[in-house]
């Protein structure tokens, strides 16, 4: 049985790619800062059905909490085959390039980016096991430069200076990495879910966490035929002009 590990999948996305994946008779690991919400997401799972799944309680901001998490899964299997790196936050907004503290970027920055790095590093041994390793990496089409760049777009969401390069560093990463790995059977991609009504929007959108989850799940059960080193963004973007984020 395969085995994959989701961070932040307590609830929204990463919840539905849990469930995605279980259903595909993957063992998942359902990574949560807190335990209490990740029992609730377990109970959830087992009502359903889905049985093949497990909490493992990770603060992607905290090395010793990664490297307990690495133990704890090192208990049942020496192999991982997934990580989904989709544990994120946005930060207060508004954001200012000009303005905004350097303590905010740096609080943003811990779980987007520094948090993925520690996380995948981490489990890199584990992952290099795998005939067929794949990452995923839970981007935003808000990191486009190209998209950014258009600074008369109305419709491209401005005044997120933090967060948007937050993820812009995360996408370069991901290509970092991928290239890095070229000649191992790694899969290692950034993936948009689209503009979700989650927490995170505060359940506003186009898309649904089930039919973002099944975005990112598309890219994890990639073939060896499938590609690396690469965005997708399926959702129509720019942003609608009322989008919040």
């Amino acid at each position: 049985m395969k085995t994959a590990l989701i961070t932040g999948a307590n609830k929204g996305i990463g919840f539905e790619v849990a469930k995605i994946l279980a259903k595909q008779g993957i063992y998942v690991y359902i990574g949560c800062r807190n335990l209490d919400n990740g029992t609730k997401a377990l109970k959830e799972l087992n009502t359903g059905g889905i049985h093949n799944v497990a909490i493992i309680r990770l603060d992607v901001t905290n090395q010793e909490s990664i490297d307990e998490a690495k133990k704890e899964i090192l208990k049942t299997t020496d192999v991982l085959d997934i990580l989904v790196n989709n544990a994120g936050i946005s930060g207060e907004f508004e954001q200012s390039a000009i303005s905004s503290k350097i303590d905010e970027y740096k609080k943003v920055y811990e779980t987007n980016v520094f948090g993925v790095i520690s996380v995948t590093q981490t489990f890199l041994d584990m992952m290099e096991k795998s005939p067929e390793p794949r990452i995923v990496n839970v981007s935003t089409a808000m990191a486009s430069l190209s998209l950014a760049a258009e600074i008369d777009n109305e419709n491209y969401p401005k005044r997120y200076a933090i967060y948007q390069s937050s993820k812009s560093a995360l996408n370069m990463y991901t290509l970092q990495l991928a290239y890095e790995l070229k000649d191992l059977p790694f899969k290692v991609n950034a993936v948009c879910p689209g503009w979700t009504k989650t927490d995170f929007t505060n359940h506003q959108g186009t898309s649904t966490p089930e039919e973002a989850g099944q975005r990112i799940a598309k890219y994890v059960l990639l073939d060896e035929t499938g590609p690396t080193a690469k965005f997708f963004s399926e959702e129509y973007y720019p942003a609608p002009a009322n989008c919040p984020w």
